[in-house]
């Protein structure tokens, strides 16, 4: 059963050519409405009622679940055809970019993995007396409060919330799960007359909180603090943060959803062996310090990670992927993009991969200026730094004339653009681009000022792990050739062995996490498999003759 596709033309200020996404996208796509969120909403009813509908509006969105809310029926699936596609100065046909739109949202859905993170409202105040205090005193209703304060401090005369006095050592965890240490640590003393009196300090103190308000103003507690979940800073000198902090503060108490961003497969992990330390991409990027060796392997802890996606772009084995969505289905969406346009007509597309910042850009364009061109396929993620290299070739590889990657404020710039530089050695330097832009006029001006050259690629659909993608990528992009050339760090390429130095000692052999190295049990000899390295730099590690080098480059004989 094909699905229904509600289409509205927003009071005549798009064009919607039914037939053509109907033939292009195999589904039911009515003539469109010009007002079907308010006098043709009984329109909307019917689909609903009658299930597995598609309604081309996400503006209205809470309106259209509300109805669905009501007729007791499931929520409709909801896409925007109109501010990234049917809103433009451009006069080309949009009816291949709207076509490719549906069929995207038309994938199946995969439901996401979180565990739940349970606050009972413990929460520790840390900052200077007379603000922390304050902060205390509003919270006191809310949430079980502790305020640290300095050595010296006076200690207040109230019971409505409990005062230490000591000095953090550290701390560490998440919402929910927060460990702290404090030395010197004193704390109230209950009853007696006169001034409160304190226990005698003690270092080493532990103790565990929920939520950490911390008002000292000086370095985070915390790598990329804005991303650790249940900790608030605020400057003390500047009371509209602190307000702002103390509100957010009063409300983390409750059972909270914790998506779990990525998975682990340690058996393919190439970080150590025997004490060796090889590859440490993932742990060199990571900005809230959730990944941390553990033997042989790191370790993800998914309390902490806040879904950044860059460990899943570097990973040379798959140990660490993004789940949330999956990696295959980010390909899939690419693929489906590209064969949709291609197949309603549209000449040499071009992707536009944002994240949610990038949306509303899109949005302001659309409304207020020129939007996007008729050619440009918006792929917005939810974690940019999730789409790398083998994206961005599999991309080109499906039918993509170029790729444009444009990042919010929030994303890892440095990330990014090593992914982008290994995109284009495994492409063409004018195939994929990093736009750096946060204004929407600036935006559309440089993507109707782009003019990529025609893609004369034959298009691909590869399956498999992002290596072998990249691989069958590169092939289809560069025919002719047998080997590309790659920058330093790519985790494609090949070992030289020095043979007047190399003892066969088979120490690299042993340690060689990938099988890319082996020996022959018939006679001395050494045996790489060049597309199972890794790049990790073990075996160079490991010789004790020096007799290895690595050499990035993708063979594609």
């Amino acid at each position: 059963m094909s699905k229904t596709v509600l289409t509205c033309t927003c009071l005549g200020t798009q064009n919607v050519d039914a037939k053509a996404l109907s033939e292009a996208t195999g589904m039911d796509v009515k003539a469109p409405c010009a007002a079907l969120c308010t006098d043709q909403i009984d329109l909307a009813a019917k689909a609903l009622g009658a299930g597995d509908a598609i309604i081309c509006c996400t503006q209205e969105a809470a309106t259209f679940e509300a109805l669905a809310d009501d007729l007791e029926v499931a929520a409709p699936g909801l896409v925007d055809i109109r501010d990234r596609g049917g809103w433009t100065s451009d006069t080309r046909d949009t009816a291949p970019k709207m076509a490719a739109l549906l069929a995207e949202a038309a994938l199946p859905a995969v439901p996401h993995k979180a565990v739940d993170v349970v606050s009972e409202g413990m929460c520790l105040i840390l900052g200077p007396e007379e603000v922390a205090l304050a902060a205390a005193d509003q919270l006191k209703e809310f949430l079980n409060v502790t305020v640290l304060l300095s050595p010296g401090a006076e200690v207040p005369d109230t019971r409505a919330f409990d005062v230490v006095v000591g000095h953090l050592r550290r701390a560490s965890g998440a919402l929910g799960q927060f460990e702290v240490v404090i030395d010197g640590l004193q704390q109230v003393i209950p009853g007696g007359r006169g001034a409160r009196s304190l226990s005698p300090p003690r270092d080493g103190g532990q103790s565990s909180c929920d939520v950490i308000l911390d008002l000292r103003g000086g370095p985070a507690l915390f790598p990329a603090p804005e991303k650790r979940e249940g900790y608030l800073r605020a400057d003390p000198g500047h009371p509209p943060s602190v307000a702002a902090a103390t509100l957010e503060a009063s409300h983390l108490t409750g059972t909270f959803e914790k998506p779990l961003y990525v998975k682990a497969e340690p058996v393919l992990c190439a970080h150590s062996r025997a004490e060796q330390t090889g590859c440490t991409r993932c742990l060199d990027l990571c900005p809230t310090g959730a990944i941390v060796p553990a033997g042989d392997h790191v370790s993800v802890d998914p309390m902490i990670c806040a879904g950044c996606g860059a460990c899943s772009s570097v990973c040379p084995s798959g140990a660490i992927s993004y789940d949330a969505p999956p990696v295959d289905l980010t390909f899939r969406r690419v693929q489906t993009l590209a064969q949709t346009y291609l197949a309603a007509g549209g000449k040499d597309p071009r992707l536009l991969v944002h994240d949610a910042h990038g949306r509303d850009m899109i949005e302001l364009a659309a409304r207020h200026g020129r939007g996007l061109p008729a050619d440009v396929i918006p792929l917005e993620m939810s974690a940019i730094g999730a789409f790398g290299h083998a994206e961005m070739v599999a991309g080109l590889a499906a039918g993509f004339a170029n790729v444009t990657v444009m990042p919010g404020p929030g994303a890892d710039s440095a990330a990014l653009e090593a992914q982008v530089a290994l995109a284009q050695a495994l492409a063409e330097p004018n195939r994929v681009a990093l736009l750096d832009c946060s204004d929407p006029e600036a935006m559309s001006d440089a993507l109707f000022d782009q003019t990529p050259a025609p893609n004369a690629v034959t298009p691909v659909r590869p399956m498999g792990t992002r290596r072998q993608i990249t691989r069958q990528a590169a092939r289809a992009l560069h025919p002719d050739a047998e080997q590309l050339p790659l920058p330093d760090g790519a985790p494609y390429g090949a070992i030289l062995v020095n043979k007047d130095s190399c003892t066969l000692c088979l120490s690299c052999v042993s340690l060689c996490p990938s099988g890319a190295l082996g020996d022959n049990s018939d006679k001395p000899q050494l045996r790489f498999q060049e597309d199972a390295c890794l790049q990790c730099g073990l075996c160079a590690t490991i010789c004790p003759e020096d007799a290895i080098t690595l050499e990035p480059r993708l063979d594609l004989t």
